[in-house]
């Protein structure tokens, strides 16, 4: 199974840069959709959104997880006591709550459009930008 790592490495960052794409891309749909005030293109956004969220992001959360355990599986006893790892695991579940708020702001925004301001969401939507920089020099420059 070791002989398979680095296609599981592989597989596992093709993931984690779809997730990524798509969850900075979603809060941006939810700027545009907060700033709409027509019905059709607040449907546009709510379909946009759908179709982004289930296709695309949770799908690869769940690829980016599965693989990520699976290397963690193959590896465990050199990782087991690497804090750069722990770190990195704890930032991922930070994550994935970001990616379940952003699973629940879609279902608000089809309600209400304009329950929250264009200008939170471009906040909002800075926030997983932190968790990627410190995610990638845990990982590669590995600090601890």
């Amino acid at each position: 199974m070791a002989e398979y790592l680095n296609w599981i490495k592989a597989a596992h960052v093709i993931a984690m840069v779809c997730w990524f794409a798509a969850i900075f891309y979603l809060p941006r749909l939810f700027v545009y959709h907060a700033m709409s005030e027509d019905k059709v293109s607040q449907e546009r956004f709510e379909l946009m959104e759908r179709k982004l969220y289930r296709g695309i992001m949770t799908p690869s959360m769940i690829a980016t997880w599965l693989l990520g355990l699976w290397m963690l599986y193959i590896g465990w006893d050199v990782y087991k006591t690497q804090v750069w790892l722990h770190l990195k695991l704890l930032l991922v579940v930070l994550l994935s709550a970001y990616h379940g708020i952003c699973g629940a702001y879609r279902k608000k925004l089809i309600d209400d459009p304009h329950y929250k301001s264009h200008v939170f969401w471009r906040w909002f939507n800075e926030l997983p930008v932190f968790i990627l920089i410190a995610v990638v020099i845990l990982v590669i420059v590995k600090p601890f």
